[in-house]
């Protein structure tokens, strides 16, 4: 059984990841809070819950249209 990576469109370059922002509850519910920096990939994965954070206009977010 196969889930599919979760993947945020984001607008800056430095995003932060808790595994819970989406999640009624919060943070008790993710992982301690991680910055993360987009690089010419255009693209970073969470390294604790590997959600998926592409830059709008990026070039990941170019090669997925």
């Amino acid at each position: 059984m196969s889930t599919a990576q979760e993947t945020t469109l984001v607008t800056t370059t430095r995003v932060s990841c808790d595994g819970a922002s989406d999640v009624r509850g919060g943070a008790a519910l993710g992982h301690p809070r991680v910055y993360l920096e987009i690089d010419e990939r255009g693209y970073v994965d969470c390294g604790y819950c590997d959600k998926r954070f592409v830059l709008k206009g990026g070039a990941a977010d170019q090669a997925a249209a």
